[in-house]
């Protein structure tokens, strides 16, 4: 058995803990104990070394320990496509470029080898869990068991033949199929996926209405990304995409609304009202000029905000420190308010706020006895670092993902010193290469 497959009793020893439950602590001289994967407790450091003499110390002297990040929308497997077609608006980079490459070279291997990539990058930068909404996604699925990542695999529902699905019904099926196969995998769980309002018929919007009322997973869907996407749906269905998806019945706790950058402040109190949740991709809105989304509203009005990066091809980094620190300071200039979206609220939406829209808060997403050992430290030093006032403040403004040093997944350490321990997460480069000497001439 290699030694990254191995979870060990461990007592890890931060400088600082952020357990981001209960909100706004910050705690100094406390241990969090692992065992069998999972974190048996978080307590003074006297008391901890007291209580666990027999587990294996890891000393984090200037370290803030974190939950692992959720990447709460990504498509991963499109890290293959990072800057192939840049600096479009969002229907000409699709329809030009994105959607004839992926007819071209869209497969299993392609997702596959997409994801590891992706998944190599996600980890250095202490993420931990990610939702994702691609092709293949059982070979998605099988990348993030090999990297030995968290994964939330779309059921993905398109109107139109791909590689993957002949129809709506075919890509249903198949969804349905590999969440059967590996529904009781520790790591892995699933969503329903329908892509987005203009890519998907009343007809399929009913069908996916009618299985989220009989298995009980979140449904994830782009809506509101863009002023196009609500002229052409008040053109075709008299009414604005929210409003269609509530008289779809597709409105609740389960809804994860991607991007949602426009939305009327009735809309975010419908939001609101259903207990729905919205990933915010920051840096995607900017990259593709979708727009500013209203993230402070979203969260006054009590919406669960998480945050995402879209796929590679849209942001170009799957980097969550860069999601936290934009999502923070563009709240604060929409809003025109300092006070809006601070730090703690930040860290909340990139960690418990994913964990709780994926319907996994009571196993990831905070730093709690009981929960996952999904963990992240992040080595607060240097001169770019120092002196530090606030180590949440720090986290989100100042700190990025090179500095994370330490991650933990289920209590496994794959990330060590900075360097991947699992040898799935190297010498990735060729099989990159290869597919880029591809890809190249397709756009």
């Amino acid at each position: 058995m290699s030694r990254e497959s191995v979870a060990s009793d461990t007592l890890l020893c931060p400088r600082w803990i952020i357990p981001v439950e209960p909100a706004g602590a910050v705690l100094e001289g406390h241990c969090v104990a692992l065992r069998d994967g999972l974190i048996e407790a978080l307590l003074p450091r006297a008391d901890a070394e007291a209580r666990f003499p027999g587990h294996e110390k890891v000393e984090l002297g200037e370290h803030v320990l974190i939950p692992g990040l959720v990447n709460a929308h990504t498509h991963a497997a499109m890290a293959l496509m990072r800057g192939i077609a840049d600096d479009l608006p969002l229907e000409r980079w699709l329809a030009e470029h994105i959607w004839p490459a992926e007819a071209k070279h869209a497969s299993a291997q392609f997702v596959r080898d997409g994801t590891l990539l992706a998944c190599a990058e996600m980890l250095r930068g202490g993420v931990t869990c990610f939702n994702d909404m691609y092709f293949f996604p059982e070979a998605a699925l099988e990348a993030a068991l090999e990297a030995g990542l968290r994964v939330s695999l779309g059921m993905i529902v398109f109107d139109f033949p791909s590689a993957y699905g002949a129809d709506a019904d075919d890509y249903l099926a198949k969804g349905l199929g590999l969440r059967d196969r590996w529904r009781e995998h520790p790591l892995a769980s699933f969503c329903l996926a329908p892509h987005a309002p203009y890519t998907v018929s009343d007809a399929t919007f009913r069908k996916v209405a009618t299985i989220l009322g009989e298995i009980d997973v979140p449904l994830h869907i782009h809506v509101h990304e863009t002023a196009h996407e609500i002229e052409r749906s008040l053109a075709e269905h008299g009414a604005r995409p929210l409003e269609r998806l509530e008289r779809l019945g597709l409105l609740g706790p389960a809804l994860i609304a991607v991007h949602s950058v426009h939305l009327t402040d009735g809309e975010i109190a419908l939001l609101a009202r259903h207990g729905a949740s919205v990933a915010h991709c920051p840096s995607s809105n900017l990259k593709l000029a979708s727009g500013f989304a209203p993230a402070a509203k979203l969260a006054a009005a009590g919406v669960n905000l998480c945050l995402g990066t879209d796929g590679a091809a849209s942001n170009n980094r799957l980097d969550m420190f860069a999601e936290m620190r934009l999502a923070a300071l563009l709240a604060k200039a929409v809003a025109r308010d300092a006070e809006a979206l601070p730090a703690h609220a930040a860290l909340r939406a990139a960690t418990l706020g994913g964990a709780k829209a994926l319907g996994l808060d009571a196993r990831i997403g905070s730093v709690v006895a009981g929960k996952s050992a999904d963990l992240a430290a992040v080595h607060l030093a240097g001169p770019e670092l120092s002196p530090c006032y606030d180590p949440v403040s720090h986290l989100v403004y100042a700190a990025g993902r090179e500095h994370v040093s330490d991650v933990w997944v289920a209590g496994r350490r794959l990330i060590q010193g900075k360097n991947p321990v699992n040898s799935a997460l190297q010498g990735l480069d060729t099989r990159s290469k290869l597919w880029q000497n591809a890809l190249q001439f397709s756009v």
